[in-house]
């Protein structure tokens, strides 16, 4: 018997068609799908169903509540099919695959992200190529972890990030190789893989307000840093400071607001603005700052992976000193 997947049809511009308005969500977006395919596929496609949200997402309207209702719709049909593609829009794709890593924590089973730079009914559209690679990544039972599967490359979904705004390769995994590469043939390297280990699903109510994000630049106040974590609602901010983890020390006010933050039980993480690299906090008197007022470092983690693990984390009802103990730590292979 053939391995079986699941599509689920979350919106983004893979589904839609031009309208007056823009580019609109497509009716019977399914039967088109099952159309194309049928009519184009050269490879040896698996048996495969497509389900579709009740209410499509528009990738720039993502919610974190939205995380949750992707995981739920997969969990509902999990024991039904061998592996899952998941349809998404570009903008947010690389955010909603960081966050089921967390939610999935011990995937016995390829759930890979998916989309398009062109809608699939317009002309030359990438949504067959990358679907039909997607559904070949989806039926291999080697591939145990969450994936994004864009411009003929397989990406951990918590490493990746959308680098580009108009090209077919536009998704990159600055500080971890590619799990496969597709060209003639297919290079999976089984040995990138993460290493399977026990089922742990957690798929928690997610509270939108929880996490902020503040980037560094010349000229931040600290009234600017306070409007931010003395919100009642921010339980959590992700740092995104220079180089390998260095912010303005000469500001005392600047430093006093993020450490009054941390003793409050604000967990703050620290996260590069460099695409490559990851934080080393002592490197620099000040980036040493943050570890003396309780920063987490962030490592090599990208902005997307760092903002769902604390969203993750927080949910979850971890307390303040266990998020920092685990922020560090690889859950699901986002840091190394």
């Amino acid at each position: 018997m053939g391995r079986r997947v699941l599509v689920l049809h979350t919106g983004g511009t893979i589904g839609m068609e031009p309208t007056q308005d823009g580019l609109r969500p497509m009716a019977g977006f399914g039967i088109v799908l099952h159309g194309h395919l049928g009519a184009r596929s050269a490879v040896a496609l698996p048996e495969w169903d497509i389900v579709e949200l009740d209410s499509l997402i528009d990738s720039a309207n993502l919610q974190p509540g939205h995380w949750r209702r992707i995981a739920t719709a997969l969990l509902e049909r999990w024991d039904d099919y061998d592996g899952f593609v998941v349809l998404h829009g570009t903008d947010t794709m690389a955010w909603t695959a960081s966050a089921l890593s967390f939610m999935l924590r011990g995937t016995d089973k390829p759930v890979i992200l998916t989309g398009a730079q062109i809608p699939l009914a317009e002309p030359r559209s990438d949504a067959l190529e990358n679907l039909e690679t997607a559904l070949l990544f989806a039926a291999d039972p080697g591939i145990r972890e969450v994936g994004l599967c864009f411009g003929r490359r397989l990406f951990r979904g918590n490493r990746s990030s959308k680098l580009k705004t108009s090209s077919f390769d536009a998704f990159g995994s600055p500080n971890y190789p590619p799990l496969a590469e597709v060209g003639i043939g297919v290079t999976l390297h089984r040995e990138r893989l993460l290493v399977q280990r026990e089922r742990d699903f957690v798929v928690p109510h997610f509270d939108p307000e929880a996490v902020a994000v503040l980037t560094v630049h010349p000229g931040l106040s600290a009234r600017i840093v306070a409007a931010v974590v003395d919100d009642p609602a921010v339980r959590g901010l992700v740092l995104r400071s220079y180089g390998v983890g260095n912010v303005p020390d000469a500001d005392p006010r600047l430093i006093e607001v993020l450490a009054d933050a941390v003793a409050r039980g604000v967990v703050v993480v620290n996260t590069s603005q460099c695409a490559v690299g990851g934080v080393a906090q002592g490197t620099y008197a000040t980036g040493a700052v943050l570890t003396r007022i309780g920063v987490v470092p962030g490592g090599d983690m990208t902005l997307e992976a760092a903002f769902a693990k604390l969203h993750f984390l927080i949910a979850r009802g971890d307390s303040p000193q266990a998020m920092g103990e685990l922020l560090g730590r690889s859950l699901s292979g986002e840091v190394s």
